[in-house]
């Protein structure tokens, strides 16, 4: 039986990128629900991000945080986690800062929204010169009609169209239930419960690669079961530069370990630590 959350809580993972971030968070000023807050995950950028957050903060209609740490290499982990920590919603999305929403997207977002369920959404591509031209031409892509999408498809700039199609919640959402492949935390909702249940993201993953396999693994491993996004929360994400892969292999081991293993439920390094940095400082 679904249950909607009363606030969500958007947690936004941005490392020095404002062109992007901008474009992501103009997108979700810009929803149709605004019962929901926006906590910029900042994993160490410097200060024209902390000056374009503060901006976009002041002007907003949602609240806007910014949670920011040093930088440190890739740490997105741990910063989410610093994040969710202080997070005041009872669902939580997370999502990168070079995703753009649709307006609807926190509106279907708490339409599938399920007590024991976590819902990954999924994701169209846009190529590098696609995403070049949309932000030096400003466009707010999110408010863009469909035949501008075909357009970039037609012209190989979008990878694909079908995740635009809105198709109604059928039972074929729970279909798959312990699936954990593709689903990433460019976007991907699940309850705040639940996340503190598994203590959130092991930040023993340091480095690019799999943290959010992880999260949705040891997810599973506690009873939570997915619920397809699909052909409801897709969200826009924009071209860049890959991260440095230097620890794949390392952490790629560590997924198949958990993956082996159903008994490994907690994270070894979690957001429990954040949570107590908080409630010590009170």
């Amino acid at each position: 039986m679904s249950q909607a959350p009363q606030l969500i809580s958007v947690i936004v993972t941005t490392y020095n990128r404002p062109p992007a971030l901008l474009a992501c968070l103009r997108s979700l000023q810009d929803q149709l629900d605004r019962n929901f807050e926006v906590l910029v995950a900042d994993d160490g950028s410097g200060e024209a991000t902390s000056q374009l957050i503060e901006r976009e903060g002041k002007a907003s209609p949602i609240p806007i945080r910014h949670i920011w740490h040093e930088d440190k290499g890739f740490r997105a982990g741990t910063i989410r986690n610093k994040a969710a920590a202080n997070a005041n919603g009872d669902y939580l999305i997370f999502m990168d800062g070079d995703c753009i929403a649709f307006p609807s997207f926190i509106a279907r977002h708490r339409l599938l929204a399920e007590t024991g369920y976590f819902v990954p959404g999924n994701r169209l591509l846009i190529n590098a010169q696609g995403t070049e031209d949309a932000l030096n031409g400003n466009a707010a892509l999110h408010l863009k009609p469909l035949v501008f999408f075909i357009g970039l498809w037609l012209k190989r700039q979008l990878n694909r169209l079908l995740p635009l199609i809105n198709l109604t919640f059928h039972t074929w959402r729970y279909l798959n239930p312990y699936g954990w492949e593709k689903a990433m935390t460019c976007n991907l909702a699940l309850w705040k419960s639940d996340f503190l249940a598994v203590n959130g993201f092991d930040e023993k993953f340091e480095g690019w690669g799999y943290e959010d396999s992880d999260l949705v693994i040891r997810l599973i491993h506690f009873g939570c079961k997915r619920k397809e996004g699909r052909f409801a929360v897709p969200v826009l994400h924009l071209w860049h530069p890959y991260n440095d892969r230097s620890q794949h292999d390392q952490n790629y081991r560590r997924l198949l370990e958990r993956v082996a293993d159903p008994r490994i439920i907690l994270a070894e390094r979690g957001v429990r630590q954040h949570l107590e940095e908080i409630n010590d400082s009170r």
